[in-house]
């Protein structure tokens, strides 16, 4: 899917050139509907003051000035900053096989620049350090292969290795949504087995097929709602949930936004208590040990449990 960004410099390319393109051509162009593209023409026409007009004759668009260029602040050095970035953090997430047309897709991109927007990507790249941490690695065509499932609407067939049962099972889905946690990529998908909607690592997806068969998806799924029960990586009823840390660890905990649905508790000793609703228990669980004795699960009383329980396990393998 194209970027405004990269449509309306596209745009103005071919506009410049004398090509005299139609919506409709751009439309299949840039893969995207009609609606965008006039949107696109409207934004230039508003924002950038382009010149755009329809001719008849060759039915399509051009500029009635034929001197006009973008302006000199519409792309910023800031916004081609970002776009390397892009390609940087790609590079170590997705793997090398996205190396190469990210790279094409950024030196097209530099073609249609007014001149006297330039950036040096060689210095900018000596400035910047993406490090991904210990992630699984996925296949590219893995990932792009879903994406056009779920653009299309298609089922998948795929061989998936379950971590935690340490079996391999065959699954046919109707993949709803992507997302990445850490580094790491997750599918959500209606898993037929199952019945029900699953969240699945792409990393543990040993092969798979993208079917002829389509799907409707559930008119009730949202991916946000989905997500937001979950923490993290793992999703699951709603539940309270009350971590008490203590002074030193608070200074860590309250600078950042942990879950939408936080709250913070200051205490008079400097500590503080942080408030979650949020399901995904085995992942707050682990997230709490992290912190070891500067953390305490307050509630519910399952998860303090399995604290308790994991905590007295980790002393009889230390102390043995």
């Amino acid at each position: 899917m194209s970027t405004r960004l990269a449509r309306i410099i596209a745009i103005d390319h071919l506009l410049r050139a004398g090509s005299c393109p139609s919506p409709d051509d751009l439309a299949a162009r840039f893969e995207v509907s009609r609606r965008t593209i006039y949107d696109d023409r409207q934004f230039m026409v508003d924002r950038l003051g382009a010149p755009i007009i329809f001719d008849t004759e060759r039915g399509g668009w051009t500029y009635s000035d034929p001197a006009y260029t973008l302006p000199a602040l519409f792309v910023t050095e800031g916004e081609l900053l970002a776009f390397f970035l892009s390609h940087a953090v790609a590079d170590q997430y997705l793997g090398t096989p996205f190396e190469r047309p990210l790279r094409m897709a950024l030196t097209r991109l530099a073609q249609y620049l007014p001149d006297h927007v330039q950036v040096d990507l060689a210095a900018v790249a000596r400035h910047y350090t993406v490090r991904a941490g210990a992630i699984l690695r996925v296949n590219a065509q893995l990932l792009l292969d879903l994406e056009r499932a779920i653009r299309e609407r298609r089922q998948v067939r795929m061989r998936y290795y379950t971590a935690g049962r340490g079996q391999t099972s065959e699954r046919t889905v109707n993949p709803y949504h992507f997302y990445n946690v850490r580094g790491d990529w997750y599918l959500v998908a209606f898993d037929q087995y199952r019945n029900a909607v699953r969240t699945f690592h792409l990393g543990r997806v040993e092969s798979w097929q993208v079917l002829a068969d389509t799907f409707e998806p559930d008119s009730d799924f949202c991916a946000a709602d989905y997500l937001g029960t979950g923490f993290l990586t793992e999703v699951g009823p709603p539940v309270d949930v009350a971590v008490r840390f203590d002074a030193y660890q608070a200074r860590w905990i309250r600078e950042r936004c942990w879950h939408s649905s936080q709250t913070i508790e200051e205490l008079p000793d400097g500590g503080l208590i942080l408030r979650l609703r949020c399901g995904g228990l085995g992942e707050i669980k682990r997230w709490v040990m992290s912190y070891g004795s500067h953390a305490e699960v307050l509630a519910p009383t399952e998860l303090r449990a399995a604290v308790a329980e994991e905590v007295g396990k980790m002393a009889e393998t230390y102390l043995a």
